[in-house]
């Protein structure tokens, strides 16, 4: 069995196999299988239909048309030639079965502000008016690496890890004021001079797992471990999130699919002596998180939801397509 950084080279090998092979096709084929896929939606239970309009409506929040002004980018001249970036691969499994007139705009990377214009992004604010901001799952193979955890909460470590770069000074501060706390085990792993003093060994996400609590902060935008740590046997705690993907971090619910720290981290080290003190409270927020993040993990529900996310944003900027 592949472990550490090994297992996460082959994930990475899978998926750009599987997009590039997706994209080998012509995409007439696509645009032809588009409203089969769509009229699936029609036929699902009153009660599946609503939920996935739930996150349509929460991905995409423009309520009225918008124009586009020029250059938004058309379809047709959308493709992986030049660039085959994690990014690209992700879109085009959604775009490729959309017309080649349409047209939108999008930005590829850890975005933090809203575009003037609707926009397809990885990113988002959580608060304030975000509905330029339309979301798709982007650069999944990153943010959606799940590992199987094989160790039972019981049986891990009592104690706090994190491991990660600390450029930002949030992370720096986190730093600073938990890193000699005597049940937390947190390192930058970066060489810059700021976060000398908190240098720790790398750690992999197998040796994180041992643990019983593993911290969640964010970098540039959100946090790429949030995933992987919902989907384990150990309980996640975070500050309450500033930013969202298509995970949805916005609707998290705090101490009950996470724990929440303050946001100067004061009182980290009491709610480690609570949830130690408390283990079946704990594990039912583990149970909560395993259950959260399950949903995004069923293919065919993912690019349905993605289709009609797109289909929602090409009706809201440029009218109905053929």
């Amino acid at each position: 069995m592949l472990s550490g950084k090994s297992a996460y080279q082959a994930h990475k090998l899978t998926f750009y196999l599987a997009g590039l092979l997706g994209a080998l096709p012509p995409r007439w084929l696509f645009r032809h299988r588009r409203r089969a896929l769509l009229a699936a939606f029609d036929a699902l239970p009153a009660a599946e239909q609503k939920a996935i309009m739930a996150r349509v409506t929460y991905y995409n929040r423009l309520d009225a048309p918008v124009a586009l002004t020029e250059g938004a980018v058309h379809n047709r001249d959308f493709g992986l030639r030049a660039k085959k970036s994690s990014y690209h691969l992700d879109f085009y499994q959604v775009a490729k079965y959309f017309p080649r007139d349409a047209a939108y705009r999008y930005r590829f990377g850890d975005k933090t502000f809203v575009p003037d214009e609707p926009t397809f992004v990885k990113s988002r604010p959580i608060h304030g008016d975000n509905r330029h901001s339309v979301l798709l799952k982007l650069d999944s193979v990153r943010h959606f690496y799940t590992v199987k955890d094989t160790r039972a909460y019981d049986d891990k470590k009592n104690a706090l890890v994190w491991r990660g770069a600390a450029h930002q000074p949030h992370r720096q501060r986190f730093l600073a004021q938990c890193h000699s706390l005597p049940r937390c085990d947190v390192g930058a792993t970066d060489d810059k001079a700021a976060t000398a003093a908190y240098r720790r060994p790398f750690m992999a996400i197998e040796e994180q797992l041992a643990h019983k609590f593993i911290f969640s902060i964010e970098g540039n935008d959100v946090a790429t471990n949030l995933k992987w740590i919902m989907a384990s046997n150990s309980l996640c705690f975070m500050r309450r999130p500033i930013f969202e993907t298509w995970f949805m971090e916005g609707t998290l619910i705090p101490d009950y699919h996470y724990v929440e720290v303050k946001d100067d981290f004061s009182d980290l080290d009491d709610k480690i002596d609570y949830y130690l003190a408390h283990p079946e409270k704990a594990k039912a927020i583990v149970a909560n998180a395993n259950r959260y993040i399950a949903e995004f993990f069923q293919p065919r529900r993912e690019r349905l939801v993605a289709m009609l996310v797109f289909e929602r944003y090409l009706a809201r900027t440029q009218g109905p397509r053929p």
